[in-house]
């Protein structure tokens, strides 16, 4: 069953796959982009991530100033996947690298999908498929919303399903084995993987690679994780609300509580259902007749057992892993089924509609909104201001202003508490909207700024919204 070695999928890549990926790419590229010029990224998650990144380049260990002062992220999320982008990085010190590498990974990943469907459906079903993932909402939430480490397993994923679906087992597990360095809920998707390995006849290979998985989780969670972390455990335990509390630090609830969370809590509010409907939506349903759907299950489970309501939705970058698998798991489910050409065209069209009907709601569609491509004057007033910021200084900035700053000084967010105390600088926006504005509310925020010039800070300037804090003692360092 594996006759095809490691990289042979290459050969059947045609010029409009690559075109597609291509097309795609800039596509991803132009958003992520232009969100980050118009000063819409946000310090959690583009900040954090460019201060690791940053780290990796400079040959250190990664810390991010937005989390803690010199906060090793290594105890805040298993991500070492990320050093792979200090090269780049080095060339290229700014976060636009990272929104391009991950335009690049997301894009690429249409490749294998699209090369396994055009084996087993023929060009035209291909093509269609391919738009329809390269477009669908999870992606489009994920590149709307800066960067995040995840989309390093949207490649890996998109291969190893590809190959599962082909019948290329071992190529398959090889594919799938990385997801270990992605973020460490994927060991649990590598599991799954194995299991699905086991089902189609590699008993052996499947569960040594489930065991990788469950192993790899929870190494990275119950050792690595607490050994960087300063607290000394997992940072998130507290999403799942561990009973009895333990060293996890949830709330407690006991037996019942564990009871309603993995049954009815699963399914409620009816925003989990919404949002499990609309991940098979642009499938018509179809991808609940393969096994490869399985895979989806660890991400779903820990998303809808968390109680941070921002899991349970559509929104964010949460879904992104989900799309290869959906989409792979329709591919295999066309596969399965034996469509006739009549019926192919159906579902093809189904899931054409329903993508159609879908992207108006969700950041490409920005792309054909004028107010996309118009540049506001006070972007221009803000990057004066920030130039008069000198590099290396230490300083606390609003959300929004965060990513424009990470690449050249140490900055923290402003009205976080657990930022660097005293910075040498502060600049804030006091007109950040209301769903952007983080941590502070605007009442909160002019307490803030007001308390700081009573306590030293010198207004250096005031301009359209913007303002400028420094220490007269600290100005230069």
């Amino acid at each position: 069953m594996d006759a095809e070695p490691v990289g042979a999928g290459h050969r059947h890549l045609t010029w409009w796959m690559w075109t597609l990926a291509g097309a795609l790419f800039l596509t991803y590229t132009a958003l992520s982009l232009r969100i980050h010029q118009r000063i819409l990224s946000n310090s959690y998650d583009l900040g954090i991530f460019e201060q690791v990144v940053r780290s990796y380049a400079e040959g250190r260990l990664p810390v991010s100033e937005l989390k803690a002062p010199d906060f090793p992220v290594l105890g805040d999320h298993f991500s070492p996947v990320l050093a792979l982008l200090a090269p780049f990085y080095r060339l290229c010190p700014t976060p636009g690298t990272l929104l391009v590498a991950q335009a690049a990974l997301i894009a690429v990943s249409v490749l294998p999908l699209t090369a396994w469907a055009r084996r087993e459906l023929g060009t035209q079903a291909a093509a269609v498929i391919g738009v329809c993932y390269g477009l669908s909402w999870g992606i489009a939430s994920a590149v709307g919303f800066d960067f995040h480490e995840v989309a390093f397993a949207v490649p890996l994923l998109s291969c190893s399903l590809a190959a599962l679906g082909s019948g290329r087992l071992r190529v398959a597990a090889c594919w799938a084995l990385p997801l270990l360095l992605v973020k460490e809920d994927l060991g649990l998707t590598l599991a799954a993987i194995g299991l699905v390995i086991a089902g189609r006849g590699e008993r052996r290979l499947g569960i040594i690679t489930a065991v990788a998985g469950l192993a790899g989780s929870l190494l990275a969670i119950l050792v690595a994780l607490p050994a960087f972390n300063p607290a000394g455990s997992f940072a998130y335990w507290s999403f799942l609300d561990a009973p009895g509390g333990g060293s996890g630090g949830g709330k407690g609830g006991g037996l019942a509580e564990l009871l309603y969370r993995s049954t009815v809590g699963l399914i409620t509010p009816e925003v989990k259902v919404s949002t499990l409907l609309l991940v098979l939506a642009p499938t018509l349903f179809l991808a609940l007749r393969s096994p490869l759907l399985w895979i989806a299950l660890p991400t779903l489970l820990w998303r809808f057992a968390s109680n941070n309501t921002v899991h349970w939705g559509t929104g964010y970058h949460y879904s992104l892993v989900l799309m290869p698998i959906v989409f792979a798991a329709f591919v295999d489910a066309l596969v399965i089924r034996g469509s006739t050409a009549r019926g192919l065209r159906r579902y093809l069209a189904g899931s054409v509609a329903i993508s159609l009907l879908l992207l108006p709601q969700y950041p490409l569609w920005q792309l054909v909104q004028p107010a996309t491509w118009r540049t506001d004057p006070r972007v221009a007033v803000a990057h004066r201001l920030l130039d008069r910021i000198p590099d290396n200084a230490t300083v606390q900035a609003s959300t929004l202003l965060v990513p424009q700053l990470t690449n050249r000084t140490s900055v923290s967010l402003y009205g976080w508490p657990q930022s660097r105390p005293n910075p040498s600088w502060i600049i804030v926006d006091t007109w950040t909207p209301w769903n952007k504005r983080w941590p502070l509310t605007i009442e909160q925020e002019r307490n803030a700024l007001a308390w700081d010039v009573e306590h030293g800070y010198l207004t250096v300037a005031a301009q359209d919204g913007f303002v400028l804090l420094t220490k007269p003692d600290q100005s230069h360092s």
